[in-house]
Parts: structure tokens; C-alpha cells; sequence
């Protein structure tokens, strides 16, 4: 039997993926930015996440400061606005950078 595609079906965009899996990262624990896209099903796309999340609005409650970079730092320069903000928020649910990264054994998801 063939099946006829219904228009009405809505495939989620590559950004929505991404949105998704964001969304499911718990409080107090982080996800890479390749984690992030191998679980959104786009191997490969960890730029993708990046950019994805980089035009979020200001006040989005997506919780897009849990996610770092594969070394678990945080991708924004050192000591910039972003940076700060990344790490307060991160620190108000008690992950804290040691010589500036996380300590990804301990508070890496695992989904």
C-alpha cells in the first residue's frame, strides 16, 4: 500500500529539533553542542545548535545557557557580557566552572 503524504503533516524544522532537545536538558545538568544535535537526529550540525541558539530572544525561558562546548566551556569570550550571564545562570543551579569549564562527569546529561 502506498502511502499518500498529507499536507496537513508538519515536519518540525531542523531549529524546532534543536528547540526540542534544549528544552529537555534538565536543571543542573548540561548538554555539548554535539550532544544537542546528535539527539535533535542532525548528526554533525553542532555549528547549527550554536547558531540556532545565538537568535534566541532575550527573554526566551528555552534554557539555552546549559549548553557548552564539547571541552565544557563556555563558547562565549571570557569575561564578556554573555559569558557572565552564561555562568550566573549556570551557577544558580549549582554548576560551577573549575579553570573555566564544567566538570562534564558530573553534570553532563545523560538522557
Amino acid at each position: 500500500m502506498i502511502k499518500i503524504p498529507n499536507n496537513n503533516e508538519h515536519k518540525p524544522s531542523y531549529q524546532e529539533k534543536i528547540w526540542h532537545v534544549v528544552s529537555m536538558i534538565p536543571k543542573g545538568k548540561v548538554a555539548t553542542y554535539g550532544q544537542v544535535a546528535e539527539l535533535a537526529g542532525l548528526p554533525q550540525m553542532a555549528r547549527a545548535v550554536g547558531r540556532t541558539l545565538s537568535k534566541l530572544p532575550k527573554d526566551t525561558e528555552l534554557p539555552w545557557f546549559r549548553v557548552i562546548n564539547a571541552k565544557g566551556k563556555i563558547s562565549f569570550p571570557v569575561d564578556s557580557e554573555a559569558y557572565l550571564r552564561q555562568k550566573d545562570l549556570l551557577a544558580e543551579e549549582d554548576i560551577t566552572l573549575l579553570n573555566g569549564k564544567v566538570n562534564l562527569k558530573s553534570h553532563q546529561w545523560i538522557p
